[in-house]
């Protein structure tokens, strides 16, 4: 009797074959966000991307038309909604649009970055809900599920009337931490909003919590970071889901070595990095930053910065939703 997939780890060429018979009817297509991670899934699952023409009119408007059959296929669009964010939102819904007019049997958009996922909640009158709204946008223009990781907030799963796969990035990090063999290693929430993220990442490191509470006495006055947690002769690794401008990750490293730290690590899921933000990382006090590849930044891995590929774990999250397997095993 022939061993499980599950047992036996295949060899290239043996996946390839296998992917051929196993996902004859899955096609992978993308829009112009992050490309090169959706060919890495693609050549993960052993195949190419679906032919697509993503363009522009004349005026600006997105031109969508797909180019191969798709009645009843498994469709899969790769489309992190990074900057330019509207126009990769939109993107994403047009190509949605189109392979649901196409007969596609089952559309699930892989957003890896979720934009406008800060807007999660009303923090002042008269303030829209954005994430609420895009996640309208998705399930309106079609979609039958949503595939995405590290969301700001989690309970944004709940916008949505169709099924969310929320996948974590911590495997990923956990994996390339490890293989540092960093000693006494603490591990530091850069805000009280990150405690329940750092506190599960410190369980399975078997290291120190610390939590930064962060307080801005007076509008436009320098906020006041306490540290919670013992930091003295050990090594950090602060733990976020996105660096945006890089402020106050820098000074949350720079607070951390006046403190005692050895050495000071970040990781981060999804690299924003607006503005001057390479250059704070490159200043700062940090010995390294460690992000992912759900928005494009391999251009800027080097110096400070290390990219890790999360390709094989949205690649077997969609080989596990399209075959009807447990995508939760995943993060056991």
């Amino acid at each position: 009797m022939a061993k499980s997939a599950e047992t036996v780890k295949p060899k290239q060429d043996d996946r390839f074959i296998a992917g051929v018979r196993m996902f004859q009817h899955l096609k992978i297509f993308s829009g112009n966000a992050n490309r090169p991670l959706a060919e890495d899934i693609a050549k993960y699952l052993g195949s190419g991307l679906g032919a697509a023409t993503v363009g522009r009119f004349a005026d600006g408007e997105i031109n969508v038309q797909i180019d191969e059959n798709v009645r009843g296929c498994d469709c899969y669009v790769v489309q992190p909604t990074c900057r330019p964010v509207n126009e990769n939102l939109v993107e994403l819904l047009i190509m949605i649009d189109a392979l649901r007019r196409a007969s596609a049997g089952r559309i699930t958009a892989v957003v890896p970055y979720f934009g406008y996922a800060r807007a999660d909640r009303k923090t002042a009158p008269r303030v829209p809900i954005s994430s609420k709204l895009v996640a309208n946008l998705i399930t309106t223009s079609g979609a039958n599920r949503v595939i995405t990781m590290d969301l700001h907030a989690a309970q944004i799963q709940g916008f949505f009337d169709i099924p969310v796969d929320h996948l974590y990035a911590a495997p990923i990090i956990l994996d390339y931490i490890r293989g540092k063999q960093l000693k006494n290693l603490a591990v530091v929430s850069p805000d009280v909003g990150g405690v329940e993220r750092a506190r599960a990442f410190a369980k399975r490191m078997n290291a120190q919590l610390v939590i930064i509470d962060k307080r801005r006495p007076r509008p436009n006055e320098a906020s006041v970071y306490n540290i919670i947690g013992e930091v003295k002769g050990r090594n950090c690794l602060i733990l976020d889901d996105m660096v945006d401008t890089g402020g106050t990750l820098t000074k949350v490293a720079g607070k951390i070595r006046e403190a005692g730290a050895l050495r000071v690590y970040a990781a981060c899921v999804h690299a924003v990095l607006s503005g001057a933000a390479r250059d704070l990382v490159e200043k700062s006090a940090l010995e390294e930053m460690i992000l992912t590849d759900s928005i494009p930044v391999h251009a800027l891995a080097g110096g400070k910065i290390t990219v890790l590929s999360i390709a094989a774990l949205m690649g077997e999250a969609i080989a596990r939703n399209h075959q009807g397997k447990s995508i939760s095993a995943l993060f056991v």
